[in-house]
């Protein structure tokens, strides 16, 4: 049997690392930028948070449209968006233009989490979704890790973080022409799936869909608002986002202002940082769905796995605020970064609970949910950067949001599905 499945998630692990390279590379450069605009800590948050409200706005559309046409021509469409967005971002002149090209980035980037999620439901069986979401998702701490020492590679091979966005843009654009010749909307119509594969899938998808007495019809995202799981795995993510968007955001400026970090050090720290969450992230995928292929049930497998990381995610912030020291920071923050990076098993939840039929407009859902933090983080721990002069507010924010993330993850029913069934028996524990 051919495993073009696995190559297929593996091309979407590269493509999300290049997303985050690309949306993290503002974060890289802002010690440059903000000398060269001339701009406060306020005005950095308002900035870093522009592409989160145009990436927030656009999810449920971009989930709907994948839903529609398929995540092959929306992936494509995007790849070649943000490319130019962010070579654009390079020439900007001033604070306004930057916040235009970061806007257009966001609108580009959108479709990338939902269309993965879209291919984890439609490639992979149950067994195999909790790799496939935390391989998918991988690639934004290892974005966020590689886009550290890419970007400040660039910046000091071309002596310009304008010539070094240009430069990162324009790979961009090139691997959206692979990733039109490489994904296809469905196994079946992909030339790399042997008959083998096609058969081993499509019978997977017969039996989930009778298990789940699935009725093969898109209900549409109105329908899944008044169950208890659909809201848990919004908070849930809103509240992972608010850690990680907060980290990758003002994370190279804390090192600077806080720890002392000149630009090569915050690049090699930021990597070691993030790529503890890359390993964390694929180590929990695995045990998660080793757990269950051993016949452990799917609520206590991810309940208890997700629930303790959230415990942990909590403990090491709270570690940073009480030792001071830049060495335990780095530490710190490496082990926060390994087990949050766990609840990237959250992107197999939208296939759980929406099936095939819904899980692009679910994952958009979610992701919006996730990007209200990414457009309020940056400007609430500007706003207490600016006002208490130092990050201990700002890490105490995270704190709250690793709060509000492990409660979530422990209400989130993984077993049952809340798409319309078939027959008219009651959907067990998701009702709000």
């Amino acid at each position: 049997m051919s495993n073009t499945r696995w190559r297929l998630f593996g091309l979407l692990l590269l493509l999300v690392t290049v997303n985050y390279i690309d949306r993290g590379s503002l974060s890289v450069a802002l010690p440059m930028i903000k000398t060269e605009f001339g701009i406060g800590p306020e005005v950095t948050g308002v900035l870093l948070s522009v592409f989160f409200w145009a990436y927030a706005a656009m999810q449920i559309p971009a989930g709907w449209l994948i839903d529609r046409f398929g995540p092959r021509k929306l992936i494509t469409a995007a790849c070649l968006g943000w490319g130019g967005a962010t070579a654009i971002s390079g020439l900007a002149p001033n604070t306004a233009t930057m916040a235009v090209g970061r806007a257009a980035l966001g609108v580009a980037e959108a479709p990338i989490m939902p269309a993965g999620g879209k291919l984890n439901a439609v490639f992979l069986t149950e067994k195999e979704r909790g790799r496939g979401a935390t391989i998918l998702d991988a690639g934004a701490p290892l974005g966020s890790a590689f886009g550290g020492v890419v970007i400040t590679g660039l910046i000091a091979a071309t002596g310009s973080w304008r010539w070094a966005f240009v430069a990162a843009g324009v790979a961009t654009m090139l691997l959206g022409f692979w990733a039109w010749r490489a994904i296809r909307d469905t196994p079946e119509a992909h030339p790399g799936v042997d008959d083998a594969e096609r058969a081993y899938l499509a019978e997977a998808r017969r039996e989930e869909n009778a298990r789940h007495q699935a009725t093969g019809r898109r209900a549409g995202l109105v329908h899944y608002l008044r169950y208890r799981s659909f809201w848990a795995m919004c908070l849930g993510w809103l509240g992972f986002n608010g850690v990680f968007y907060g980290l990758l955001t003002w994370g190279p400026l804390f090192l600077s202002e806080s720890k002392g970090f000149d630009l090569k050090t915050i690049g090699w720290s930021t990597f070691v940082i993030f790529g503890a969450g890359f390993v964390g992230e694929i180590l929990g995928g695995q045990l998660a769905d080793r757990l269950r292929d051993r016949g452990y049930r799917t609520n206590p497998v991810m309940r208890t796995l997700l629930g303790f990381a959230g415990l942990c995610v909590i403990a090491g912030l709270v570690g940073v605020v009480l030792v001071p020291g830049p060495i335990a920071a780095i530490a710190l923050l490496s082990t926060v970064l390994f087990f949050l990076r766990w609840v990237g098993l959250f992107w197999a939840v939208p296939a759980i609970l929406g099936g095939t039929e819904d899980a692009g407009v679910l994952g958009g859902a979610m992701n919006l949910a996730g990007n209200v933090s990414g457009f309020i983080t940056p400007i609430a721990v500007g706003l207490i950067v600016g006002a208490t002069g130092g990050y201990t507010g700002a890490l105490l924010y995270f704190v709250g949001a690793g709060v509000l993330m492990t409660i979530s993850v422990l209400v989130l029913d993984y077993s049952t599905r809340l798409a319309p069934r078939s027959e008219s028996s009651p959907i067990r524990g998701g009702a709000a």
